[in-house]
């Protein structure tokens, strides 16, 4: 039990249960959730509308995908929505009903889960720490093979925060459409990223229609409670056996009511774009200096580590640190990391530099 504790990802009521402390009073570095909270402009508008509860949602939810699509470069016809993006990775994977599929990992669980469920065969394509967990294309077009229905990546990837560019995924994307493969692209964490036009799939959707591209609102806006998802695609044949999948009314009509107006939140948007940006670069220059812990360069709001020493691991760590009401991620839990690897995500500068202070203890001095 105490081991699965380690493990949770931003599993607070868990959390509280096994160590009793109340979860408002934990500081959240293994949720990957956006500091800046969800967006007070949004928050204002659903607490003046709440009477839209009484009302249907819109069956074809026209204005949240219009809103989306303006958002992100996509065509509104593209663009589908769904119960959180968990939701559309299980019916996408249900609509494409793979034989066999390949997982870029270490990776999110779910896509294993939804693969078990519908019977899949899947292997691993491992990112190497040798190569930094960067992508070998190279070696990954010789794993994706004819008899391949389906290939899943997160980009950038959880929990290594490395992510492949755009002008790699073309190549990837190519060798899928030659080799009748399905792709699905996970963005979850793309939107904190310096470099997202070096690295989003979504303007590809137009050119390959083998390629479903997943994001959601939990993280980047901090509303995993709304549980809104959205993906994008020009397959019309998968657009349909979505719409076959999904039970009618997905999603609720207080998420799509808020949808409609987070993406256009440019001040929000960017004060988060900011604030990660800026202080992920700090965490880099302070992670730096320690000797016995290696932090991988980023692309997302989190940072993986590697202790380089045997005095102490993750698990330890871990519960060092939750006695300071401090929850990070025991990565040892993802396929191919072991007990040397712990994740966590960027806060406020004054949390960040807590944890930071509190790791240079715990790591660096005998």
């Amino acid at each position: 039990m105490e081991q699965m504790m380690h493990q949770h990802g931003g599993d607070l009521d868990a959390i509280e249960r096994h160590y009793h402390i109340p979860k408002a009073e934990i500081v959240d570095f293994s949720g990957n959730i956006n500091p800046l909270g969800f967006p007070v402009s949004v928050r204002e508008e659903m607490a003046k509308h709440l009477d839209i509860v009484s009302v249907y949602p819109d069956k074809k939810y026209t204005a949240l995908r219009e809103s989306i699509a303006s958002y992100t470069g996509a065509k509104a016809e593209h663009v589908t929505v769904g119960n959180g993006s968990t939701e559309l990775i299980s019916v996408f994977i249900q609509s494409v009903n793979p034989h066999k599929s390949i997982i870029l990992g270490p990776a999110y669980s779910e896509y294993e889960h939804e693969l078990s469920v519908c019977q899949s065969q899947y292997d691993y394509f491992p990112l190497k720490e040798e190569d930094g967990f960067l992508v070998n294309v190279d070696r990954l077009l010789e794993t994706l093979t004819p008899d391949i229905d389906l290939f899943v990546a997160c980009n950038p990837n959880n929990p290594t925060g490395t992510a492949i560019t755009t002008t790699q995924m073309r190549r990837i994307l190519t060798h899928c459409k030659a080799n009748h493969i399905s792709v699905m692209i996970d963005e979850t964490y793309i939107e904190f990223s310096d470099n997202l036009e070096e690295i989003c799939s979504i303007p590809l959707t137009q050119e390959f229609d083998n390629l479903f591209v997943i994001r959601g609102i939990s993280k980047f806006f901090a509303a995993p409670g709304l549980r809104l998802g959205y993906g994008i695609t020009s397959s019309q044949v998968f657009h349909d056996l979505l719409a076959k999948q999904q039970d009618p009314w997905s999603v609720n009509i207080l998420a799509a009511f808020a949808g409609e107006r987070l993406f256009q939140d440019t001040a929000f948007i960017e004060q988060t774009k900011t604030l990660i940006s800026s202080e992920r670069k700090k965490a880099m220059e302070t992670l730096s200096t320690f000797h016995h812990l290696k932090a991988y360069p980023s692309s997302s709001n989190f940072i993986l580590l590697k202790l380089l020493t045997d005095r102490i691991n993750a698990a330890q760590i871990f519960e060092h640190l939750i006695q300071h009401k401090l929850l990070i991620r025991d990565a040892s839990s993802f396929k191919f990391l072991d007990s040397s690897f712990l994740r966590f995500c960027i806060l406020s500068p004054e949390h960040n530099a807590q944890l930071l202070g509190l790791l240079k203890e715990l790591v660096e001095e005998e």
